[in-house]
């Protein structure tokens, strides 16, 4: 099937004009198939629609920020009745007030929320109350890890100095012993440990939290006096309604969050324990637009429907059968493939695909059906699917596969991926 992309095609080459590289960021698709779309002009529900009017079913999300459904009528009603109010002004609104004792009432390690516009906002500010706390200056981080894209945890160091990450150490995810001589290594000088809720870095297979890794590192906070920063920003709310560590019995210190907590509209927080509060009080951080209120509204009632609908249980289920679906598949056409991570936040990655030619088949492939995925990220589903979308899903992955292995012989690896993996070695 091949789909129109001749408006697409054009705003490219006008945002090339003005745009370094006519795009940035995660959100480029310099680095996906040759017919992925750059821009889209309108979504609904668990759909897109591109800047040449084809509809796909999204497996992105948004990259994480579509939780319960774009242009969800609850969320966008209580954030219209606050634009009518005030957004951005001089101080902020009341509504500051709810949304912080709501997270606090959710969230069990939590008793106060400082609220700003991004992930890497978040957990900067999750570093500096930690060296503030301690009076110490070295955070723990894993390997490969995303926390943000701050000269002091951007994957691609571009622009930046061995001095923005001189206290930053390194340990490998979910390895006790690691993370022991990493401490060791810190010395006297430990001021936190910061870790995804589980391994979701790019390019690999995803791997869910050891309990002995979560719980050893909560242990070496408490005996060395530093902090426990779980980064949830791109899972919060996707595993659990609580912290996601808490499914594995462990508590954090502080917590990061975005993406999801507003469905869409911008605003991050950083949630903590009264051991740190007094730490965070003595902070000057600040934005223009933080304590925006529109998308404190939207978040607050996010939180309700967190709260008060069955949106996780039905997103599992559906992610479920799709993840059982795309195997069966799979194997029927000879094809093997590694499903990691959480179901609802699924990634697919290919046997002896090193290059990711036969991942970039399949993805290329799906989206000419109609379904956006992704060939090296980790993908999100969201509360506004049906059994129906599955069913084309699947459907389509069945195509997809069938014409990956009349052709196999002619997939061919893309040039601007291999450059962004070997940018990040």
């Amino acid at each position: 099937m091949s789909l129109s992309n001749s408006h697409d095609r054009a705003l490219r080459e006008r945002a090339e004009a003005v745009i370094p590289n006519g795009m940035y960021g995660h959100q480029s698709v310099r680095a996906l198939p040759d017919n992925y779309p750059q821009f889209f002009a309108r979504a609904r529900g668990a759909r897109l629609w591109d800047a040449d009017g084809n509809e796909y079913l999204d497996f992105m999300c948004g990259y994480g920020p579509n939780l319960l459904g774009y242009a969800h009528p609850k969320i966008d009603a209580a954030a219209a009745k606050q634009q009518q109010l005030g957004d951005a002004m001089t101080g902020p609104a009341p509504v500051m007030v709810e949304l912080a004792e709501k997270f606090v009432s959710m969230i069990g390690h939590a008793d106060w929320a400082l609220f700003c516009k991004n992930g890497t906002d978040a957990t900067t500010m999750a570093m500096m109350a930690a060296r503030a706390h301690a009076k110490k200056r070295k955070i723990l981080v894993a390997k490969g890890a995303y926390h943000g894209s701050a000269p002091w945890c951007t994957p691609r160091p571009t622009g930046t100095v061995p001095e923005d990450r001189a206290h930053s150490m390194a340990y490998v995810y979910n390895d006790v012993s690691s993370l022991e001589a990493a401490v060791i290594a810190a010395g006297d000088d430990l001021a936190g440990i910061i870790a995804s809720p589980f391994k979701h870095d790019a390019f690999v297979d995803q791997k869910m939290p050891h309990a002995a890794y979560a719980k050893r590192a909560r242990e070496i906070c408490d005996e060395k006096d530093a902090l426990l920063i779980v980064d949830d920003v791109r899972a919060g709310f996707r595993m659990a309604r609580d912290c996601s560590w808490s499914l594995v019995g462990v508590q954090p210190d502080l917590s990061c969050w975005g993406k999801a907590i507003a469905n869409g509209y911008p605003i991050s927080a950083l949630l903590g324990s009264n051991k740190a509060r007094a730490a965070a009080s003595q902070l000057y951080v600040t934005g223009s637009y933080w304590f925006a209120a529109v998308a404190m509204a939207a978040s607050l009632a996010t939180l309700k429907e967190i709260q008060n609908t069955d949106y996780l249980e039905r997103t599992q289920a559906l992610a479920s059968r799709l993840r059982d679906g795309i195997a069966n598949s799979a194997q029927a056409h000879g094809f093997g493939i590694r499903q990691t991570g959480p179901a609802q936040m699924p990634l697919i990655l290919f046997d002896d695909d090193k290059d990711f030619r036969v991942g970039y088949g399949f993805a290329s492939e799906m989206v000419k059906r109609g379904i956006y995925v992704h060939p090296w990220h980790n993908m999100f589903m969201c509360a506004a699917l049906t059994d129906g979308d599955i069913d084309l899903a699947l459907d389509a992955a069945e195509g997809a596969f069938k014409t990956m292995k009349a052709n196999r012989a002619a997939l061919e690896p893309h040039p601007a991926l291999l450059a962004l993996m070997a940018s990040r070695s």
